[in-house]
């Protein structure tokens, strides 16, 4: 499967991650329209840490804490190598699934259906943006990054890529 792997080091906290991923689960092309209007908010989140901005998003665990803990089967991973899903239509707003994310990375927002029901609390979080990929293409954080501190790879290719620079660290006693 893949994930959006981020690089807190490249980061510059521009945010520009935020406003795509608000953007691509909007109803509209239009950013003041789907921000302001329509109260789209991103699945991402860029926090500080020290000196670093790192960029947070649901890592779409194996035995993903949220999915277990969800009453109403509003989040679900259809197989295994597909990401964990939200059904906002089906979520009651309980909050269990933030409370039981490891990561902090789902929010309740305010939430209208299609069906014209009032508004609620709804969960959202990243998709690895479903929509984006059937169509081809990469993540829309991802894709605007400016300095490209995210990058959407294979969990393995990462891992493998993070034991070599570990190896080589361990044999020349730096950080490469």
């Amino acid at each position: 499967m893949k994930r959006i792997v981020a690089d807190p080091s490249k980061c510059m906290a521009c945010r520009t991650c935020e406003l795509a991923c608000a953007l691509a689960h909007a109803d509209t092309e239009d950013l003041v329209e789907a921000i302001f209007e329509q109260g789209e908010k991103p699945r991402l989140y860029i926090e500080s840490a020290g000196t670093l901005a790192v960029p947070l998003q649901c890592r779409h665990c194996e035995d993903a804490p949220c999915v277990a803990v969800c009453p109403s089967k509003a989040l679900s991973r259809p197989s295994e190598a597909e990401p964990v899903l939200v059904d906002q239509q089906k979520c009651i707003g309980c909050a269990f699934c933030v409370q039981a994310c490891p990561f902090g990375v789902i929010r309740l927002v305010p939430y209208r259906g299609d069906d014209g029901a009032p508004k609620r609390l709804a969960v959202i979080k990243c998709d690895l943006c479903v929509r984006r990929q059937a169509e081809g293409r990469q993540p829309a954080c991802v894709t605007a990054c400016p300095v490209a501190a995210l990058e959407f790879k294979e969990v393995e290719e990462d891992s493998a890529g993070k034991r070599s620079r570990l190896a080589l660290e361990i044999v020349y006693g730096k950080e490469m």
